[in-house]
């Protein structure tokens, strides 16, 4: 098993992780054979940040964890994501946002993980797209939700508080109760977020961005189809995905990147991001790439 890191490492609250780790989601699609010999990959190459959730399959993704890892290295850090749970319905997830269903999801995580503790949580809000938008009594104060996962922290549920799909005045809001980790939507050409990503690395808060090259399912561009991206990967003889992926990286050193897949090969390729190197041209001539 080697010790290097992919991409280096970044703090995670009390944690270093590879600056490429590692998201589950799509193994939900695999059997446990499959998605273990993808998980066991990852761990194999340096991978030491996995990103879950109860509502993948309904903890279909976190048994698959447990059977491949369990018990886990010390220095695997699993991190899941609270604020939905899923239902038996054509639309296969409904918000869960109230402060006790928050802490039913950690409950679900713990079971079906093999955990005391998971290590870091985020809480998922739903003011606003991609996805779901609370309405009615899934409209719940943010205070009201830090107050349930400072609880559970306390009580050593879950070692550490994140943030997804927060706007910059609720990180600010936030801030007080000890944020490790931020999930929001960018990319190369969404820098919607550059705020948050900016008052997170002034906080030493890492930034771990979802659809960093877009979402077929919700309509997102993928920055690896711009004219910039094809004739830098062209020129340096690389993939436009990994261009797009090692320009965040480059962009500011708190940032760590979660992409999935359920290909061993497909992994592989997403980790040897790692190993393309933006020369000052490229980092300009990508910096200067505006939202289309």
């Amino acid at each position: 098993m080697t010790s290097e890191r992919p991409g280096g490492t970044v703090t995670l609250g009390q944690y270093e992780i590879a600056r490429i780790g590692y998201g589950a989601m799509q193994l939900e699609k695999l059997d446990t054979t499959a998605a273990g010999a993808v998980l066991r990959r990852a761990v194999e190459l340096g991978v030491n940040h996995l990103d879950t959730a109860s509502f993948y399959g309904h903890t279909t993704v976190n048994q698959h964890i447990r059977a491949a890892l369990h018990p886990y290295a010390d220095d695997l850090v699993i991190v899941s994501k609270v604020g939905a749970r899923r239902v038996d319905a054509p639309v296969r997830l409904a918000l869960a946002q109230h402060p006790s269903q928050l802490r039913e999801q950690v409950q679900l995580d713990l079971t079906s993980l093999g955990l005391d503790q998971v290590p870091v949580v985020n809480l998922r809000r739903a003011d606003q797209g991609p996805g779901l938008i609370a309405e009615g009594d899934q409209v719940v104060p943010l205070d009201d939700q830090l107050a349930e996962l400072i609880a559970l922290r306390n009580e050593g549920l879950i070692g550490a508080i994140g943030l997804s799909n927060i706007s910059t005045e609720q990180l600010k809001q936030a801030l007080p109760a000890g944020i490790v980790c931020v999930q929001n939507a960018y990319s190369l050409i969404n820098r919607s977020s550059e705020e948050q990503l900016q008052l997170c690395a002034t906080n030493h808060i890492a930034w771990i961005p979802y659809f960093p090259l877009g979402s077929a399912f919700d309509q997102i561009p993928s920055p690896a189809e711009h004219p910039v991206v094809l004739q830098i990967a062209a020129r340096l003889g690389a993939t436009p995905a990994a261009i797009c992926l090692a320009w965040i990286l480059a962009h500011n050193n708190h940032t760590a990147l979660i992409p999935g897949t359920r290909s061993i090969a497909h992994l592989e390729d997403n980790l040897r991001t790692a190993d393309v190197e933006l020369d000052e041209d490229a980092l300009a001539e990508l910096d200067a790439v505006v939202s289309a």
